[in-house]
């Protein structure tokens, strides 16, 4: 009995959409990331399933993504990836906006930072406070410091995707 409801659960699952990035409703994630809850270690209950690795090479970029803002009532989002230099920097930040299910995310590079924060998001604008890595010219030394900008764009028609986004420097 119980292989046939494995089976069976199996082929529901795989039933379901798999692209959430493709819908507009897409899950929002939890912010600053949480603590596991501590609860007593679950029990076996059956046959474990081995799992096979993954050899999509979209999912390595996928799986670069180390931060995520979604943008509340808009179709964008801001994610930050890793891969820089971490000694300098090392988080790409991107703001991404929805296109449609087959073209995806349009998508522009910020910066390279140590850290972002979302002070402000509104339609058309985000304000960012940024950290980044500086490098002292006469001792050599590594430091860091906070900037703001101003992240802008224009919706295009009927609500699209932007063609273009401004980064203005901001006091």
């Amino acid at each position: 009995m119980r292989p046939l409801v494995f089976v069976c659960s199996l082929l529901a699952l795989s039933a379901c959409d798999t692209q959430v990035e493709s819908r507009r409703e897409a899950l929002q994630p939890r912010q600053g990331g949480s603590a596991p809850i501590q609860t007593a270690a679950l029990t076996p209950a059956g046959a474990p399933l081995t799992l096979s690795p993954e050899t999509d090479a979209g999912l390595q970029t996928a799986a670069s993504v180390v931060e995520l803002t979604t943008l509340e009532g808009q179709d964008a989002k801001i994610f930050g990836t890793a891969g820089g230099d971490p000694a300098m920097n090392g988080l790409y930040v991107h703001i991404a906006f929805f296109i449609d299910p087959a073209q995806g995310w349009r998508i522009f590079r910020i910066g390279d930072f140590l850290d972002y924060r979302v002070l402000r998001a509104a339609p058309g604008v985000v304000d960012l406070e940024l950290t980044e890595s500086v490098m002292d010219a006469a001792t050599q030394q590594i430091g860091s410091q906070k900037r703001r900008i101003i992240v802008r764009w224009t919706p295009g028609e009927g609500g699209a995707a932007p063609s273009a986004v401004t980064v203005t420097p901001s006091a």
